[in-house]
């Protein structure tokens, strides 16, 4: 049987990648669920054009994130993958075309999640057609690409979609060997899933810092008091764990001709 590709994007005012991600992935996936969390800029316009662009789009509007990690419930034990993508990502399509072939062919069935490559741009030149930034490795890789047939059921807990820690797994897999962090052995010219992560750029036309926290770091008591009191010393908004995690190593310049297409 040949498994199902469904993405799931969780949005939040962005207006300024949201498209390209989106259509980048188009040939990719067999669905594409877009949840917007309230956005206020145009995020919702880009929603609508592309939900006429192709019928794999599924707009969604919601109030709180863990309704997109409710979406995934049915999805669990079934042979489908799963493909996590922000609004901030460009995906290769080219090279997402091979991973389907092997997706299709079973090559990764043994894996329960696959790590690719990933530059974390600070600068993207569309008019040069490169991008500068920082690679995974030696930083951490952000995309998520998880086969729902190693789980028996998702986390119940779990606040917004993919970052469940108790899973429960079908017998030959779990939440540790079954990992492949493909990016530490692929080098970046030879990878076919590789992503340009935007995330030291504006994300959306309201946003006036170069970045901004993750869902995760604004969750909970502690996050949201911080982010008051920088909105009330005037200090930026920049995110604490991207400045730590995705800044290491040599700055790079890449062709990013085959993103931009």
């Amino acid at each position: 049987m040949t498994p199902q590709i469904v993405a799931i994007m969780l949005v939040r005012n962005e207006d300024k990648f949201l498209r390209r991600a989106a259509l980048n992935i188009l040939g990719f996936c067999d669905r594409i669920l877009i949840a917007d969390h309230q956005s206020q800029d145009g995020t919702a316009e880009i929603c609508e054009e592309l939900a006429r662009t192709s019928p794999k789009f599924e707009i969604y509007r919601i109030r709180d994130p863990r309704e997109s990690h409710e979406m995934l419930v049915p999805l669990a034990n079934t042979k489908t993958w799963v493909f996590g993508v922000d609004g901030d990502e460009i995906y290769d399509p080219a090279g997402l075309a091979k991973v389907r072939a092997r997706l299709h062919a079973g090559e990764w069935d043994k894996w329960w999640v696959v790590f690719g490559n990933v530059l974390n741009c600070d600068v993207l030149d569309e008019s040069a057609q490169t991008a500068s930034g920082w690679f995974a490795p030696p930083c951490r890789s952000m995309t998520k690409l998880y086969n729902f047939a190693a789980v028996e059921r998702l986390d119940p807990a779990t606040k917004h979609r993919l970052h469940g820690k108790n899973n429960v797994f079908n017998p030959g897999w779990d939440g540790v060997s079954s990992r492949w962090e493909m990016y530490k052995e692929v080098a970046w010219e030879d990878s076919e899933f590789r992503a340009l992560h935007t995330c030291w750029m504006p994300r959306s036309s309201l946003d006036e810092n170069t970045s901004r926290r993750n869902v995760t770091e604004s969750l909970g008591l502690r996050n949201r008091l911080r982010a008051a009191f920088a909105r009330l010393t005037g200090r930026k908004s920049e995110s604490d764990y991207k400045a730590e995690k995705y800044r290491r190593g040599e700055y790079v310049t890449v062709d990013a001709s085959p993103f931009l297409k």
